[in-house]
């Protein structure tokens, strides 16, 4: 017992008891801010390899952007990373960073659907799918529910068939040969459900968008209820992402101390 009492006061405890305020580690690429700095904007523009970069004025899509940084190694006055995780929406423009605008990335509640907050409020369950991805985001979504993250005790789980899954959360670029299990999985869940795009691949296509490997139709027929940005996602982006789309009062209630 003393040793288990010594390992928790040089830890801590191993779970984090609040994900809205919970801090990360400095190196992380979170929300950019662009500043008004003067700078050639065609260049910053060309540095960018997913284009997710526009400029007059310099804009930023993080559903293009890689958070690769070198856009803010080359011009450290104009684009600051910060560790902000909060990248999730249900707005697709609200992905998009104008120079000067500080204002966090948040889920528009007018815009989800009624039966959104109706009927997963206290329980939703997700059926992942690798759509041609890397494994990366799936790495990080496995990671949302270990000793730390800890996304079960807030009523979501990740489920192994999707005829008992409330919704889909979907990684990776969907490539040609993914894009048919991809609408057999979507359409195996009962109605209503959710679509959850996850990671710069899914939203955009990444590095993949002109491929003609891939085949992204499905987006176009489909409403899709959250975008969560990162290359990978963060788990607390993507726990926060899902509290904030299926809890119509916000992320108030979301501490849990044990």
């Amino acid at each position: 017992m003393f040793d288990n009492l010594k390992i928790m006061w040089h830890q801590g405890k191993q779970f984090i008891p609040d994900v809205t305020n919970a801090k990360v580690p400095g190196i992380f690429r979170g929300r950019p801010i662009i500043t008004i700095a003067d700078v050639d904007e065609a260049t910053l523009a060309d540095l960018c390899p997913t284009h997710a970069i526009s400029t007059q004025p310099v804009s930023i899509d993080l559903g293009k952007c890689t958070f690769c940084g070198e856009c803010s190694v080359q011009f450290p006055d104009k684009i600051i990373f910060t560790t902000d995780y909060h990248l999730s929406t249900n707005v697709r423009e609200k992905l998009i960073i104008h120079e000067g605008d500080e204002n966090p990335i948040t889920v528009d509640p007018k815009v989800v659907r009624k039966e959104i907050h109706r009927l997963f409020g206290s329980s939703l369950k997700l059926r992942q799918v690798s759509a041609g991805g890397d494994n990366s985001c799936e790495w990080e979504l496995n990671a949302s529910n270990n000793v730390q993250f800890d996304l079960s005790r807030f009523g979501v789980d990740f489920v192994a068939s999707p005829r008992h899954a409330d919704g889909i959360v979907i990684t990776g670029p969907i490539s040609e040969n993914m894009a048919e299990p991809l609408e057999r999985c979507y359409h195996a869940v009962p109605n209503p459900k959710v679509i959850i795009l996850a990671g710069t691949d899914a939203i955009s296509g990444g590095i993949f968008a002109d491929s003609p490997a891939l085949n992204r139709d499905f987006l176009s027929k489909y409403h899709i209820d959250l975008y969560i940005a990162g290359n990978p996602v963060h788990p607390l982006t993507f726990i926060n992402g899902v509290l904030g789309l299926v809890r119509k009062k916000g992320l108030r209630r979301l501490r849990t101390d044990f």
